[in-house]
């Protein structure tokens, strides 16, 4: 493993003198300069979410959410999947950078309970980024990875072993935190404002997915929850995004810059427009969805639409001109923005996990026992859920609890779930009572968890499906492109034509190659959860 620096990313000031303490960053990384963590934690946690929005993008184009654009080539190993160890090495990287960050707070905090709180948050966002690396490449370094020093050949464990000591983890975070200690203040914490209460259930629910991917085929030591519930609200990373000029040194949120405009408000993301797959989920092929339609996609009803894979001359499918094809607004430049949907504007917050997820992550524990909720209650709040996040703009309150705000004046996001389901009434997909089984409640859950994540955390859902299976994907990807979420060009051996997982990179075997795993291959070895 490549040496990694405690401190990562320049980021330019996001909002102003307070935040500049922690978001603009020009420093010698072999002699770090910040001892404190109220400076500390921001800054990993804003790299976090760049990780978390570029996993995304990974996730959405593997998962069915975005097919290439007309006019555009170079797609190589993303229509074929043939990848190189390059094709996950930014997302490693990344992860492992933003993980020293987190134990630098861990490190630093250890002998001081006054800094318990920040200890805890540390070690919940630990988690977070293991977890997510876990299930891209399965066995990675973890008990010798976050030593420091100068050994870069840590050995790599088991990523069935990681499982239940990164539950362990959130349990002992959750534990730790107390009112007595030191608070976080609001200007460190730009995921809930110092509200402690808020991680402990943002903990929760991360355990909880944990659970759900893998205690099928590991065993966890602790499958209870403290006190503090899951997720009330979206856990929504939001340091001061808002619109970048040169002059200001300001930042765009990571996801606006990749998919609408950078920071001058020249357009992004061109070769790219929807997938059929996922759009079926909203034009009736599938399922009838107006609402989330409109406030996703640019061109609703009628937007460009392709299937990965799918070139010249049958493509001649564009991007919008003016903005992506996931932007529901208005306006041009540095005029974008004020949107409900997907791609809110350059102030919007980069999401570490939806409500809805964890709405769903219950429902499906409800289902198989781990929880004693009512899985049905659960699966309605997760379809609301979904609603409230996508009808919100870019400044909403993270409550979900307003009205909508484009298009629907007068109506709910609840009154907007509830016509949902009443228009798809006769789907089990929409409606849980139609579920004449465990699988098709299973298949409901989860389809209506991808439906909700869609471009927004296309790695979860990505993992869902080579977990579960769901939504189906057909085993014929040539002329089915409503049915097969795989490429045309796919070189994968597996029935659905998908891969199952990233490579190691390349600094691995450069620098680790007598630990780094052997006889991988990305369309056989699959995740220790996966199908």
């Amino acid at each position: 493993m490549r040496k990694i620096s405690l401190i990562i990313i320049t980021i330019a000031s996001l909002c102003g003198a307070s935040c500049k303490k922690y978001l603009n960053i020009n420093q010698n990384p072999n002699a770090p300069t910040v001892t404190n963590p109220q400076l500390e934690l921001p800054l990993a946690i804003v790299n976090a979410a760049q990780l978390t929005s570029n996993m995304n993008d990974y996730g959405g184009q593997t998962v069915g959410y975005a097919a290439n654009a007309g006019g555009y080539g170079g797609f190589g190993s993303l229509w074929t999947y043939d990848y190189t160890a390059s094709q996950g090495e930014g997302y490693w990287d990344l992860g492992y950078q933003t993980l020293e960050n987190f134990q630098y707070i861990i490190n630093l905090t250890a002998k001081d309970p006054s800094n318990a709180n920040y200890d805890a948050v540390a070690k919940i966002m630990k988690a977070y980024i293991f977890q997510a690396l876990v299930d891209e490449f399965g066995d990675i370094p973890y008990t010798q990875a976050l030593l420091g020093g100068n050994d870069f050949r840590p050995t790599y464990d088991s990523a069935a072993t990681i499982y239940p000591k990164l539950a362990s983890l959130i349990d002992s975070a959750i534990a730790e935190m107390s009112p007595s200690a030191t608070p976080v203040p609001s200007g460190s914490d730009p995921v809930f404002n110092g509200n402690m209460t808020q991680w402990a259930q943002f903990g929760n629910s991360l355990k909880l997915r944990l659970i759900i991917r893998a205690s099928s085929v590991v065993t966890f030591p602790n499958m209870t929850f403290s006190s503090d519930g899951f997720l009330t609200n979206d856990a929504i990373v939001q340091p001061g995004y808002t619109l970048a000029l040169v002059a200001s040194g300001s930042e765009v949120s990571p996801s606006w810059s990749a998919w609408v405009a950078n920071y001058a408000g020249s357009r992004s993301g061109q070769a790219w427009v929807p997938a059929y797959f996922v759009y079926g989920y909203y034009d009736g092929t599938k399922l009838t969805d107006d609402v989330r339609g409109e406030n996703i996609y640019f061109g609703w009803p009628s937007d460009s639409v392709n299937q990965l894979g799918i070139t010249p001359p049958n493509n001649t499918k564009t991007s919008p001109f003016n903005a992506g094809a996931w932007y529901s607004g208005s306006g041009s430049g540095t005029g974008l923005g004020n949107a409900t949907g997907v791609m809110k504007g350059p102030n919007m917050g980069e999401p570490l996990m939806l409500l809805a997820e964890s709405d769903f992550l219950q429902a499906e524990a409800d289902l198989e026992g781990i929880l004693t909720g009512n899985a049905k209650t659960d699966f309605n709040n997760g379809i609301a859920a979904s609603f409230g996040y996508l009808e919100e703009g870019p400044n909403a309150t993270s409550g979900n609890s307003g009205p909508a705000l484009s298009g629907y004046a007068g109506t709910t996001y609840a009154t907007d779930a509830a016509a949902y389901q009443a228009a798809n009434s006769t789907s089990y997909l929409a409606n849980y009572d139609k579920a004449l089984n465990k699988a098709q409640q299973l298949e409901a859950i989860i389809t209506q968890k991808y439906i909700a994540l869609n471009f927004i955390n296309g790695e979860e859902a990505w993992s869902e499906y080579r977990r579960t299976g769901y939504p189906v994907s057909s085993g014929s990807s040539l002329n089915n492109p409503y049915g097969s979420m795989a490429s045309t060009q796919s070189q994968a051996t597996r029935p659905d034509h998908l891969p199952t997982r990233l490579p190691y990179p390349a600094s691995e075997a450069a620098t680790n190659a007598s630990n780094v795993p052997q006889g991988i291959s990305v369309y056989t070895t699959t995740i220790f959860w996966a199908q």
